[in-house]
């Protein structure tokens, strides 16, 4: 069993998180239109910076068709079928010029900004490719998967990327609502912990484990801590994307633990399956 505080934004979209998505998308849309040959390799990846790009574009759209209410079957939120129905999407969708993914990038997030300002955060709930979630949740989880592509875009371009910890603040209501669902049971069979994570100059989380069991709270978890981390912020995102290897981040100071035990830190990453 699972189980998570629910990470719902009531009321309207806050302004810092509605300035965030209309810049992230701006920023990824500036990085295309400097973009001769969009047929350039992301770095980790089988995309190039076209097919990317493409992808970036239709997700922007069925997020903005979500928030809309419109329902929009896209996988079970397991790795394999998100990559199934990313093929199959890019499979239909042949525009691979870096100008007009670069245009629809950015329509398509203000789309969703004037669906959200129409509708609210609240009502019935989108059911997204990680689960049903508020339109404020929606939107964290809008911005974390531009902000992951468009690192691999600015990799790819050689270009600087455009994480910096307050987006990564503003994520933080869509990952702290996903980690029961991305939990890696096998890495989490027989452990029983509590973590604390602090992100550096920001808020902390709490993660708590026991008997199969994954609890996230806001704040420290309930009792003491076993293993505290402090984590630079973007290192956090890039590590649960994906994009960052942990151990990378600990040789470059990024990461510190304490606690009665702090050997647990390095075993934390392995607990969730990058969504």
């Amino acid at each position: 069993m699972q189980v998570t505080e629910r990470q719902d934004i009531g009321g309207p979209l806050p302004e810092d998180l509605g300035q965030a998505i209309r810049g992230t998308a701006e920023d990824i849309a500036a990085l295309l239109r400097r973009v001769p040959d969009t047929a350039v390799p992301v770095p980790g990846s089988e995309w190039s910076v076209g097919e990317a790009a493409a992808h970036l574009a239709l997700a922007n759209e069925l997020m903005a068709d979500l928030a809309s209410g419109r329902e929009r079957p896209y996988g079970d939120g397991t790795p394999q079928s998100l990559a199934a129905a990313n093929a199959e999407s890019l499979a239909g969708f042949g525009e691979r010029r870096a100008e007009p993914l670069a245009t629809m990038i950015a329509k398509q997030a203000e789309v969703f900004l004037d669906a959200v300002a129409r509708t609210g955060t609240a009502g019935r709930t989108p059911t997204t490719p990680m689960g049903t979630m508020d339109r404020g949740v929606l939107a964290s989880y809008l911005l974390t998967h531009m902000l992951g592509h468009g690192y691999d875009l600015a990799r790819a371009l050689d270009r600087p990327h455009m994480l910096d910890g307050p987006r990564v603040g503003l994520c933080m209501p869509f990952m702290l609502s996903v980690m029961p669902r991305v939990t890696n049971t096998a890495a989490a069979a027989g452990l029983t912990a509590r973590y604390t994570v602090r992100l550096r100059g920001g808020e902390a989380f709490g993660v708590s484990l026991a008997d199969g069991a994954v609890q996230v709270t806001p704040g420290p978890p309930p009792g003491r801590s076993d293993c505290t981390i402090l984590i630079e912020p973007t290192a956090f995102l890039l590590i649960a994307l994906g994009r960052l290897n942990p151990w990378r981040a600990i040789a470059r100071g990024q990461v510190l633990a304490w606690g009665a035990k702090p050997w647990l830190a390095p075993r934390f990453p392995t607990l969730f399956t990058a969504p």
